[in-house]
Formats: C-alpha cells, sequence, structure tokens
C-alpha cells in the first residue's frame, strides 16, 4: 500500500519556517550567534564542481546515481519527490498525516523518533546554478534559521535512496544536534537547482538512535524523479 502521489508544492519560504528546529544543544554552540532571518539567505559564491556527471544513463534519460554532479542533467520541468515507503514499513506509523503543501510525518511505533519529510520548490530560497552542494547547504541553512556560509563547515556529504529504498545514490548534505535532554536530531536535505525544488528529513529521537533510524528511513524511503 502506498499514498497518493503528492502534487501539491509551495514554495519553501512558505513551508519551511513550520520545521524549524530549536538550536539549544551542540550545533547551536559551533554556530556563531546572528539575527534572525526574516528570508532566505543567499548562497556564497563559489565555483561550480569540476566533477562532470555520469555518462551512464539508464533508459528514461536519468543518471543511473544524482550525485551533485548529476543534478545539472535535471531540466527546470524535472519532478522530484520522496517515495513515502514507511507507510508499509514495520515498526512505523503516521503521525502528522500531508497537511498539502508537502510535508508530513511518520513516527516509530515504539515512540522513540519520528522522521518529518518535506517536498517542494525552492523558489525564494536563492540556490547557485551548477552546484547542488552549495545549494544544499543553503537549504539546510534555511530550516536553522543560518546562512549556508556557516552550516557549510557544519555539514557533512551523505546518501539518500534513490528511485527505491536501499539504494544510496542521492548526494545530500547533513548535519546533527543534541539537546541537553539527551535529544538528537539530524536534518539531511538535498536541492536540485537546476528543477528548482528540494527535499528534506528531520530525523528526530529521545531514547532511540538517530543514525540507526536514519538507515531505517534509507532502506525504505526513496527519492523519485521524473524527467
Amino acid at each position: 500500500m502506498t499514498r497518493s502521489p503528492r502534487t501539491i508544492r509551495l514554495a519553501a519560504v512558505a513551508v519551511l519556517a513550520t520545521a524549524m528546529l530549536p538550536l539549544s544543544g551542540c550545533l547551536y554552540s559551533q554556530i556563531p550567534e546572528q539575527g534572525t532571518l526574516a528570508e532566505p539567505s543567499a548562497a556564497p559564491e563559489e565555483t561550480p564542481s569540476e566533477d562532470t556527471p555520469s555518462d551512464d544513463t539508464p533508459t528514461d534519460g536519468l543518471p543511473t546515481t544524482m550525485t551533485f554532479a548529476d543534478g545539472t542533467t535535471l531540466s527546470s520541468t524535472s519532478y522530484i519527490q520522496w517515495g513515502d515507503g514507511l507507510i508499509a514499513a514495520d515498526g512505523w506509523q503516521s503521525v502528522t498525516p500531508d497537511n498539502g503543501n508537502g510535508s508530513w510525518t511518520d513516527g516509530t511505533v515504539d515512540g522513540t523518533c519520528t522522521a518529518q519529510f518535506w517536498q517542494g520548490y525552492t523558489s525564494g530560497l536563492e540556490t547557485v546554478p551548477g552546484d547542488d552542494s552549495v545549494s544544499s547547504d543553503a537549504l539546510l541553512g534555511y530550516v536553522l534559521g543560518e546562512t549556508a556560509a556557516t552550516v557549510t563547515p557544519l555539514a557533512s556529504t551523505t546518501q539518500l535512496s534513490y528511485q527505491f529504498g536501499d539504494n544510496p545514490a542521492v548526494d545530500a548534505r547533513q548535519v546533527y544536534g543534541e539537546e541537553p535532554d539527551g535529544r538528537t536530531w539530524t536534518i539531511v536535505a538535498r536541492a536540485f537547482a537546476s528543477a528548482g525544488s528540494g527535499v528534506y528529513v528531520i530525523i528526530d529521537c529521545t531514547g532511540g538512535d538517530v543514525d540507526a533510524t536514519f538507515d531505517d528511513v534509507n532502506a525504505h524511503n526513496s527519492i523519485m524523479i521524473m524527467p
């Protein structure tokens, strides 16, 4: 059983604010104090990666991977969304259904972890054409209320699953946080500058293993791309 396709995708500037996390933990302690951002911050100017997109493409015209460089092969009409495989996964249940704006939350049945998903356009967020890594940091930065330049040194590159679960082939950027009460969380984001869209997931655990939960999410959920 799968959920119906999500066709309503609003601008990030309108929906990202609902996903803000309180930054009272370890990540916040590393970020210089700054004023609250009223609008998405501009990503820093950087030279696009010299990596070239993969030449190995499947019959549908898409690369077999979706590295940051491969993202430049997408068009402005490419459609990108979460596959949402957790709805049928053992150990998971719906916490908050799709709100119609591209955001919903699933949680583990033991109540220790939640996974909040978002998919949508990145209108209003200044991405960097030809550099999905910096653009993904800009998306992370907007969720956190920080600049991409501030987030970049704290983020690492990871992979989300591509087209089907347990197929980690989509490059993404990730940050971690830990609260004084022991709660841990991670945000994983990928912006697709050529397509003008993005996705992220926030995994939030109290008593659960945030890394193991991310692995479980990746085993069931994938980023589905249609050219």
